[in-house]
């Protein structure tokens, strides 16, 4: 990592990695209407200015490091480029198993089969690990900084979706919540 980064515009840089969130948002329109309508919570957690200016900043965020991702390149073939593609392939796994998972799940039960027995924000945990990859095989400290910012967001709409799903789903998130991890780990027993 240097101390001024790389911006080059190239076809062989980072928004190659980054081209999986417009690609799953594409994913989520051609879906059956009341599949896709299961992907987010959005307005019944948007409630006060607060959450809007968290939604914004989140969206802000994630727009700003995809376009950030088509000027900085790859450094392919070294050490950092084959740690940062083990970190977004972890992470494109996760983001898969999470969706198949919410998929199936019937409308009005909160997801907590597959990839959600071991962490109740699989698709956070996923964003953090492909942001991990695109930092170490670009060897950006600066997409490494939005990662951390993204942390922080996410945590705040973690925790915004919790209050929700236990308003919704009462003693059943409850213990949910009590077995399962908020970002990764093994169940503990009921």
């Amino acid at each position: 990592m240097t101390l001024i980064p790389a911006f080059r515009l190239g076809i062989g840089n980072a928004w190659l990695l980054m081209l999986i969130y417009p690609l799953q948002w594409l994913v989520v329109l051609l879906l059956p209407k009341h599949i896709a309508e299961r992907t987010s919570h959005a307005p019944e957690i948007i409630r006060t200015r607060q959450d809007q200016v968290m939604s914004f900043l989140t969206q802000a965020v994630w727009i700003g490091a995809t376009l950030y991702s088509i000027f900085i390149p790859l450094h392919v073939g070294t050490p950092w480029f084959w740690s940062g593609m083990t970190l977004f392939l972890a992470g494109l796994a996760m983001l898969v198993l999470a969706s198949v998972c919410v998929a199936r799940t019937p409308a009005n039960q909160p997801f907590t089969s597959g990839i959600y027995r071991f962490s109740r924000h699989p698709m956070y945990l996923s964003m953090i690990l492909v942001y991990l990859g695109v930092s170490a095989a670009s060897v950006s400290w600066v997409f490494l900084l939005i990662t951390a910012g993204t942390v922080v967001l996410q945590r705040y709409q973690m925790l915004r979706e919790e209050a929700y799903c236990r308003e919704i789903f009462g003693p059943a998130y409850l213990t949910y919540m009590a077995v399962t991890a908020r970002w990764f780990g093994i169940p503990r027993k009921r």
